[in-house]
């Protein structure tokens, strides 16, 4: 059964069980205070205010049947998939592969790559590391999505003009409807948040839709009682 919820330029419609829930990168790291993020002069609260409205969101996507997806950006520890232009980026003393307070930064299997405990995966949903901002790059994203029939996404995390604004457009180009919460996403800078969802519902939509989780559990929680 199709649902209908308020969004801008318009209502989003779409299908729990051909639409998916995808989680941008709500690790350790970029959220928590002493990660990465932080270490970088960010204020993390920016990104820690996301984590309350995006669990209750889960919790309904979980209960109505949607797919569920996370990712988690990081490299392998020889960093052999990390190109040199991006091991060159930032010139300060931590870059990836460092050793930070939670291990080495954006390596697959140390704890500041995890994601929040708050938000930890459930056994047997998709957890998928991707190793550029974009969650279709170097990933099998796009074939997951295709053998289970979805068609649309709500996307979600951090952060809110790189990995997710960089999903959203990869996604846009494959022919996926992406709705984004406004509220489920953040950004350390607020600036770049707020011109980062104007861009996206820009232009009748150039990109997708973008709402609020409320009316997301409008719709979902009677959906949930009737099934």
């Amino acid at each position: 059964m199709a649902l209908t919820v308020p969004a801008s330029p318009y209502d989003f419609v779409f299908e729990p069980t051909r639409t998916a829930l995808v989680v941008i990168d709500m690790q350790r790291d970029f959220l928590e205070p002493g990660g990465f993020g932080e270490l970088l002069g960010n204020d993390v609260s920016e990104l820690a205010r996301v984590v309350a409205p995006l669990r209750a969101l889960l919790d309904a996507a979980r209960d109505a049947g949607l797919l569920v997806v996370h990712t988690r950006e990081g490299h392998r520890p020889d960093l052999s998939d990390a190109p040199p232009s991006k091991l060159a980026r930032g010139g300060g003393e931590l870059t990836i592969g460092s050793h930070g307070p939670k291990g080495r930064i954006l390596i697959r299997g140390e704890e500041g790559h995890d994601i929040v405990p708050e938000l930890a995966p459930l056994p047997g949903e998709v957890v998928l590391d991707k190793p550029g901002k974009g969650a279709f790059h170097a990933t099998d994203l796009e074939l997951l999505l295709r053998n289970r029939g979805i068609e649309r996404l709500i996307v979600t995390g951090v952060t809110t003009e790189v990995c997710v604004h960089t999903t959203v457009r990869e996604a846009n180009d494959r022919g996926y409807e992406c709705l984004v919460p406004g509220d489920c996403v953040g950004s350390y800078f607020p600036e770049f948040h707020e011109v980062g969802l104007r861009m996206i519902a820009a232009q009748g939509g150039i990109f997708g839709w973008v709402g609020h989780s409320q009316d997301l559990l409008d719709v979902l929680t009677p959906a949930i009682a009737r099934s």
